[in-house]
Parts: C-alpha cells; structure tokens; sequence
C-alpha cells in the first residue's frame, strides 16, 4: 500500500498528516493545518492575541471566571486529564515557573537573545496546583485564581492530534496518520502491517522503528526545545515539584497509548521522574522507550526489543 504524506512547519515545530488513499490527502491536510492554525490562536503562549494569553492577563490582576471557547475547554479538559493520570506531575499551571526558566516567548526568540542571567537569585517557583483550576466540561466555565499562568504545552499538540484523526476519519475514507512534533495519533484503515513509526533522536537519527496498530505514540526530549540561562543548560519540561527544569537521566522518553494525549502525559511525567520512570510506567501499564546518554536505551513491558533499528 502507497502512504501519502503532507508536511508543514507550524507551532514552533514540523507536523504530518499521511493517508493511505492519495484522494483525500489534499483534504486531510486542509483540515489538518486548519485545526492547528486554530490552536496556535487559541492555545499559543506566546501570541497576545491569542486567547490563553488574553486569560493570563486578566488572570494577572485578579480571579477570572469566564467561558471559554470549546476549543480551549477541550484542550484545558485534556490537560486536566494529564494531570489526573500522572497524579500531577504533568501539571497545567507550570505557566509562572516555565517562564522564569527563560522560556517565556517564542524558541527562537529565546535562543536569539543567547545565554541569559537572571536578576538577582534564582528563585524556584513551584506550580500552584491543577487542583486549584475550577473547570465545568458541559458549560465550560473556567475559574482562574489570580497568579495563574496556563501552560498547555504538555498536552494541547497531543491533544489537537487526536482531534484531527478523529475527524479525518469521520468526515474522509482511507487510514489517517497524524503527527504534531512528535505527537502521533492514527485512526481509519491500517495499512498493512500496520503503520512504521520511526524513534528520531535530537539529530534526526532514526534509532528504532516500531509498528502501530491503532496506537497512539508520543516522545518527551529534554534535547530539542533547550536554551541556556544562568549558565545551565535548561529545557522546556518543568517539574511541577520545584519549578525548575526537570533534571533527568532521560535526553527522551517514547511512549505508546489509547490517545496521543495519554502517550504524551507518560512521556513527560517520565522525564519528571527520572529514574524512577521504569518502575512508574511498568506499574501503569505503558509500553516506553527511554534513551539515556550514550546511546543506551531501557525498554518497558511491551515494547520492542530496542535492538531493533532502522535500515
């Protein structure tokens, strides 16, 4: 079977649709750069017009309680969720203290301005809890605390790409590929034998291919989206703990799952973890790969034995 692919750059990365029927790719990849267009306007912290930023602000000055649009309801839904699984180390209100790790506009912007000193001590700024967000599914009425600072960078990619499978498969025939920089959600018609997925490092290295058939398949780095502050090297995934960037022995961690967004909370709540990651995914039952330095790889119950590599 011929796949089909449409790539584009877009939210500060290089997503995918591919199609197993090459007369509905030109559809497929409308509706798949819409929806994205649609969540960077919605989701993006790093637009002030978008509509996260525009709750930050108001969230600066006092509590917000407000209805928010059903795009952002489903992706704070989801983010929830995230939180909910992980028992909070993928945690939605890491805003304040992502941003003052220096990422706190655009990757490019960041890396621009080269290394960077914080005024005065550096101060952890722990999150102040998903648990303090009050949020109603069906009216999709948000309360805010005052000082929160959204980030749903952990989730809302994830979340955008089980989305759009979904859709392409309801509304286009043939078998859908979704892939949001690294968040991959497939739905329709399986290829046969299923869909190769490659595990890429930092340097677009192909060092391993496994097979979905049906699932879902996300990969956290701490190699990708980095910067230089205070003479360290950070990343962009925080520990809600302490609200610095997590120190892991993982440079990334691939997870399989029913939904991208549940392969993503994995792959992030691992590199929270650190070493204990293993045992934590073991326990709940997730098929992961976590590269270390050095090329060395560990592998959970029912993933493909990591010798397995690409031509």
């Amino acid at each position: 079977m011929t796949i089909h692919q449409h790539t584009f750059r877009a939210i500060g990365c290089t997503n995918s649709v591919l199609t197993t029927d090459a007369t509905t790719l030109e559809a497929a990849a409308s509706v798949t750069e819409a929806m994205v267009d649609e969540l960077d306007r919605v989701a993006s912290r790093f637009r002030p017009d978008s509509e996260i930023s525009r709750l930050t602000a108001a969230a600066a000055v006092a509590d917000v309680d407000v209805v928010v649009s059903e795009l952002l309801g489903g992706c704070i839904e989801a983010a929830l969720h995230a939180a909910d699984i992980t028992d909070g180390l993928v945690d939605p209100t890491v805003g304040q203290a992502v941003a003052a790790a220096g990422y706190d506009v655009d990757l490019d912007a960041v890396r621009a301005r080269g290394p960077v000193k914080t005024p005065g001590p550096v101060v952890d700024v722990p999150a102040p809890g998903w648990r303090a967000i009050g949020y109603d599914v069906a009216s999709r009425h948000l309360l805010l605390p005052r000082g929160t600072m959204l980030d749903l960078g952990a989730t809302a990619k994830a979340y955008a790409a089980d989305l759009i499978a979904a859709r392409l498969e309801r509304e286009l025939r043939g078998g859908f590929l979704v892939n949001l920089g690294g968040d991959i959600a497939v739905s329709g018609l399986l290829p046969v034998g299923g869909w190769d997925i490659g595990v890429e490092d930092e340097h677009g290295v192909v060092r391993q291919v496994v097979v979905s058939s049906g699932q879902a398949v996300a990969t956290s780095s701490t190699r990708r989206r980095t910067w230089t502050a205070d003479g360290e090297q950070r990343h962009h995934i925080v520990d809600p703990r302490t609200g610095r960037t997590a120190s892991t022995a993982w440079s990334q961690v691939t997870c399989a799952g029913v939904s991208a967004l549940e392969a993503n909370a994995a792959s992030t709540a691992a590199v929270v973890l650190g070493s204990e990651a293993p045992e934590w995914l073991a326990g709940h039952g997730i098929p992961a790969r976590l590269d270390a330095d050095l090329g060395r790889a560990v592998v959970t119950p029912g993933w493909p034995n990591p010798e397995r590599r690409a031509a």
